[in-house]
């Protein structure tokens, strides 16, 4: 495992405000798919959301990964299950650490443009978001077909006016590219949103020291 898989799964995870209302199908508890790549890799993450909570599930390698956090964005932790060593982790952030995490996404304003186009099922609109930090500009194709709690999307497209389909996440200063592939209302498995019994809670340094990190 290389640290740098979790940030770029924070980045997908940190999340903190809801969309437009105006949406033709809301949902209150599901999961997401998408697609991305990480270290290289294209991965398809699950994402199970409520209207209080989210778990953001993949695999790397032998590990199966789940990262829990909340519709205020004030708490996080990342659970790390290797079964062929017998390892099961739970690391919890500080809320310092939480606060460094979340200041470190971009802070975008949105142009929306005129250009459409249908994305796995979804019919989208362009969105240009500059970043006001770095000064670049992104590509962001949502939808209004769906509205989905605030725990499903990712904080800095807060505003953007729409469901984000085709979408950038980041990681310090890396961006990479995110297309959701499908969303279904269904609840989630039992257990789904907290830490088991058997999962010994670690610090987030002690999780980059595993997974061959530094700070």
């Amino acid at each position: 495992m290389k640290n740098k898989l979790f940030t770029v799964a924070l980045g997908m995870a940190l999340t903190a405000t809801a969309i437009s209302a105006s949406a033709q199908k809301a949902y209150k508890e599901g999961v997401i798919t998408i697609s991305t790549t990480m270290q290289g890799q294209t991965v398809e993450p699950k994402t199970y959301f409520r209207t209080d909570s989210a778990a953001l599930l993949f695999s790397a390698g032998p590990a199966n990964i789940k990262i829990l956090t909340d519709a205020k964005g004030q708490s996080l932790a990342i659970l790390v299950d290797v079964a062929v060593a017998s390892m099961k982790k739970a690391a919890i952030a500080s809320p310092a650490e939480v606060e460094e995490a979340m200041a470190k996404l971009p802070t975008f304003t949105f142009t929306p443009g005129t250009e459409t186009k249908v994305i796995s099922g979804f019919n989208c609109k362009k969105v240009v978001a500059k970043d006001t930090k770095s000064g670049k500009t992104y590509d962001v194709w949502i939808t209004n077909d769906i509205s989905i709690p605030s725990t499903g999307i990712a904080k800095y497209y807060a505003t953007i006016g729409g469901f984000p389909v085709q979408y950038f996440n980041f990681q310090d200063t890396q961006s990479v590219e995110v297309t959701v592939k499908s969303v279904i209302e269904q609840k989630a498995p039992a257990g789904t949103f907290g830490i088991p019994a058997d999962f010994e809670k670690i610090t987030m340094d002690d999780l980059k020291a595993l997974s061959g990190g530094g700070n």
